[in-house]
């Protein structure tokens, strides 16, 4: 389970909108923004598909431990990070496929 600052903290790292998180995770865009501001909790399954919803956006969740608190980091260290971001530009314009 994450909490709500963990929440906010993951969307702020990835940049995503709470509407995009909202969706891949099967939630409402106000669902996620109450979440995330402590005003309304989610289910386990909720919580667990918000989860599940900001780890596909690059997202390390780090648990509490003898060595220091929880938090979030990425997944992904710069150097991935300028690779992927190089991927996202190749290839033109997706168009609709008419096959």
């Amino acid at each position: 389970m994450i909490t709500s600052d963990l929440a906010r903290a993951a969307r702020a790292l990835t940049q995503v909108s709470a509407k995009v998180i909202a969706r891949n995770a099967g939630l409402d865009k106000q669902q996620v923004r109450d979440f995330e501001k402590g005003n309304a909790p989610l289910t386990p399954e909720q919580n667990q598909q918000l989860r599940r919803a900001l780890g596909q956006f690059g997202v390390a969740f780090i648990e509490d431990d003898d060595h220091g608190g929880y938090g979030v980091r990425r997944k992904f260290n710069a150097t991935k990070i300028k690779r992927i971001e190089t991927w996202e530009g190749e290839g033109g314009p997706a168009y609709e496929d008419d096959i």
